[in-house]
């Protein structure tokens, strides 16, 4: 099922969200994006795609603590409808008369847009994992959000990717990890891309993987790995990505270039990964691609399912108050 979610994932931007009690949904220039896990993943993307976007994204319960909030639109966004904290915050809104939406492919969350008459998008149940819906969560929230050329712009990505295409260089870089820790680093502006590829190691690979940041890394995270006798053992096992990008600021692919030198002369194994793209838009979901084909290719090779996250499901039975 998985291989093929990310061998068609293209396809997903062929669907057309349809924003259900629509008369209700008035037009908003700031948005507050709710979600947990795979949910909020395309809001992180749309920041990184739209820096001048107005967005937070909220992964808590409640609301934050934002003097202008209700002066944003806040997204109830939930792949299954049934997240504890999700829902708990589209409560609060209701509760402080912050205007609502929700975008989801069913469950409680879908139910409380019905039941209150709030603008939503039901997404179609594809039965795959959250992480794996993105192109489809990315245009319901843009549909949401109003402006019809993004939604353009997104449909282009149905015939501009090419998932299959990045499945071989995926399995090769997931023989060139094995037995490592992935620690994935890009700049600020990819830090949505860095983080996608993270939880893709963590959720289809059932891997540890850390990710961070130019130029803030160079300030601190980098001195844990000038490694001495007695601190070797701990991050041997660790394998750099760099995910560079001609577009980002002259200073900060110095500073990846120097570090990328560094970390080598100090033994460890570095990956430079290069955006590649005609726009924003493919460099980013380039990227992501490559990283689902590396993620599904680690569970390949050490023996685990690629697809569920039993863990997860495991801690939200615990979860569950017993009477």
């Amino acid at each position: 099922m998985i291989y093929d979610d990310i061998k068609h994932f293209n396809k997903q931007f062929e669907y057309e969200p349809k924003v259900e009690n629509a008369t209700k949904l008035k037009k908003f220039k700031k948005f507050l994006v709710v979600g947990m896990g795979g949910s909020h993943l395309a809001a992180d993307i749309l920041k990184s795609w739209k820096p001048d976007i107005d967005i937070v994204v909220w992964n808590d319960y409640g609301l934050p603590p934002l003097k202008d909030v209700k002066e944003r639109l806040l997204i109830a966004n939930s792949y299954s409808g049934k997240t504890e904290e999700t829902i708990d915050s589209l409560n609060a809104a209701k509760a402080h008369h912050v205007s609502s939406a929700v975008i989801s492919t069913g469950g409680k969350l879908i139910g409380l847009a019905q039941k209150h008459k709030l603008p939503y998008v039901q997404m179609p149940d594809l039965h795959m994992q959250p992480r794996m819906a993105l192109g489809l969560n990315l245009r319901g929230l843009l549909a949401l959000m109003g402006d019809k050329s993004w939604l353009n712009e997104t449909l282009e990505l149905a015939k501009e990717l090419h998932p299959a295409r990045h499945e071989i260089g995926g399995k090769a870089l997931a023989k060139r990890l094995y037995g490592s820790v992935p620690i994935i680093y890009a700049s600020l502006k990819n830090q949505s891309v860095a983080y996608n590829w993270k939880i893709k190691f963590n959720e289809t690979g059932k891997t540890p993987a850390f990710m961070n940041v130019f130029p803030e890394l160079n300030h601190n995270e980098m001195t844990s790995f000038d490694v001495k006798l007695r601190t070797a053992t701990l991050s041997k096992n660790f394998h750099f990505i760099f995910l560079k990008d001609i577009d980002d600021d002259k200073r900060i692919i110095r500073r990846m270039n120097i570090l990328e030198k560094l970390l080598f002369d100090r033994g460890f194994k570095v990956e430079a990964l290069f955006m590649q793209g005609k726009n924003r838009l493919q460099k980013i979901f380039n990227s992501l691609n490559l990283a689902d084909w590396t993620a599904y290719h680690t569970a390949l090779q050490y023996g685990v399912e690629p697809e569920q996250v039993p863990m997860v499901e495991e801690f939200k039975k615990l979860m569950v108050p017993r009477g």
